[in-house]
């Protein structure tokens, strides 16, 4: 496990809070909220493996409406419109561009690999342990994003 020179809760938030400011509510609207996470039943969770100097994960998890919302707010398109497909593929793409920015903060060298994503249950990641977490609220709904530091499979 790998925890020396890892990002900070506040890090986690800066990047989180910039993601969503660029790519999900640039006219400032909506915000990211810092508060206490429930995804509740349904949730969306996609995942980025760093390897390299350092090994370890990016996870974000929200809710499945936080989730259909992303993708519309990504793709243009109404809330009603956005597919399962444009689900993944969002709920992918952040953790994509949360998980470049995390490592940026890394020692290197270090790869990203692409997004796994679940659509629905429980995820659990073994053998890592939690370096970093926000917690927020979006549109009313839960967002978490975490960063695991640990084996990568």
């Amino acid at each position: 496990m790998t925890t020396e020179l890892a990002p900070t809760d506040d890090d986690l938030r800066v990047i989180a809070e910039q993601v969503w400011s660029s790519y999900l509510d640039p006219d400032g609207l909506n915000p990211l909220v810092p508060l206490p996470a429930d995804p509740g039943d349904g949730h969306v969770s996609a995942t980025v493996s760093v390897t390299g100097a350092w090994w370890g994960h990016v996870v974000i998890t929200c809710s499945s409406k936080a989730a259909r919302s992303a993708a519309a707010a990504l793709l243009g398109v109404e809330v009603a419109d956005a597919t399962t497909d444009d689900v993944t593929d969002a709920v992918g793409e952040l953790a994509n561009i949360i998980g470049g920015n995390v490592k940026s903060l890394l020692p290197g060298p270090c790869a990203l690999s692409l997004p796994f994503v679940l659509l629905s249950g429980e995820s659990s990641w073994p053998d890592v342990v939690e370096l970093c977490r926000m917690d927020a609220c979006w549109l009313g709904e839960s967002v978490t994003i975490q960063v695991l530091a640990g084996a990568v499979c």
